[in-house]
């Protein structure tokens, strides 16, 4: 289960060997939230095409929304174009969880979608040239 603070929406993953609040070091002021309840049981996202590079940018009159946690966590981040895969990182749930939570945000008109740009074949050889020389 994932803890989410009330008060800020951030989530926090609960500590490896920890049991309980007590010996996670979770506040009283925290609960737990199963990420199929971020998205309503649903795993797949209503827009067609969200791939983990997929960047997203919300509308800065989203910001006045009323949202969820995760939701508005993903508006505040999103004033500046961010990947499926960064949100799905910030939110530290599943991509697939963040495409659904992305998706429902695109639908609702809060935020864009776009591809991101194609790397060239020169700019791919570079990478792999830079790689191996590790």
């Amino acid at each position: 289960m994932i803890p989410v603070t009330r008060s800020t929406g951030r989530f926090d993953p609960p500590r490896p060997g920890a049991h309980g609040p007590a010996e996670s070091g979770v506040d009283r002021d925290e609960t737990f939230v199963r990420p199929f309840v971020m998205t309503a049981g649903r795993t797949t996202p209503l827009v067609d095409g969200l791939r983990i590079e997929t960047l997203v940018q919300a509308l800065p009159a989203a910001l006045s929304a009323p949202l969820r946690f995760e939701q508005r966590t993903v508006v505040q981040l999103c004033q500046t174009p961010h990947s499926i895969a960064e949100i799905g990182t910030v939110l530290r749930v599943p991509v697939g969880v963040a495409r659904v939570i992305v998706s429902d945000l695109a639908i609702q008109g809060y935020v864009t979608v776009r591809a991101a740009a194609e790397l060239s074949t020169a700019a791919i050889e570079r990478i792999r040239d830079l790689v191996r020389a590790l």
